[in-house]
């Protein structure tokens, strides 16, 4: 009786099979861990998108009920008219949660990352006037140029404001980072959050 073909053998063919599900096996964990890694991925960037969108709402809404047009124009009329006025400019503390995040930036969509980044700059940008005005020497500068200073400053804000709703849109656009848009932001009324599936 001639020997059996050794690629044949009951053995052989048990080792084949067993291979087999073994890599299947293994196709089937890596395919369940990028699921997973995907799910968590889109859950982490959904949250930090919500909670950026919140705080830069917050103050969106507040810069809003400033008017700072008329406000600013009438405040630097009266730094010009009025010897050695000049206002107290309160410290902005807007960035906590951006701070609190930034290591987690880079999960966030392409398209929302730049309009974000723009509008906190700007609020570094802001930061950096305010504690320029608040060393002022009005005598030694005169109330024309601390009046232009504070144009400035106010132009700032106004410039934080128009990036903040750009921001809220572009978030708005992908909350959740899979494609999928919400409801467009109420810019003109930053209390409305967006609606649907993925709504802030």
């Amino acid at each position: 009786m001639p020997p059996l073909d050794p690629y044949l053998s009951p053995q052989a063919q048990q080792a084949v099979i067993a291979g087999l599900f073994l890599a299947v096996g293994w196709w089937v964990v890596a395919l369940q861990n990028r699921r997973r890694d995907a799910k968590l991925r889109q859950h982490r960037v959904r949250d930090v998108q919500r909670a950026l969108f919140a705080e830069i709402r917050a103050n969106v809404a507040a810069l809003q009920r400033e008017e700072l047009e008329h406000y600013g124009e009438a405040i630097a009329l009266r730094i010009e008219e009025k010897p050695g006025y000049f206002p107290t400019i309160p410290t902005e503390a807007n960035d906590a949660i951006f701070r609190a995040i930034v290591g987690d930036i880079h999960v966030l969509p392409r398209d929302t990352i730049d309009p974000i980044v723009l509008y906190y700059r700007q609020l570094n940008v802001i930061g950096a006037a305010i504690a320029d005005l608040r060393v002022l020497d009005i005598d030694r500068i005169g109330p024309e140029r601390a009046a232009d200073l504070y144009r400035d400053y106010i132009n700032f804000r106004l410039e934080a404001l128009e990036l903040g709703e750009d921001a809220m849109i572009a978030i708005a656009r992908d909350i959740d980072g899979t494609g999928r848009s919400a409801a467009p932001a109420n810019v003109s009324n930053p209390g409305a959050a967006p609606s649907g599936p993925g709504s802030v």
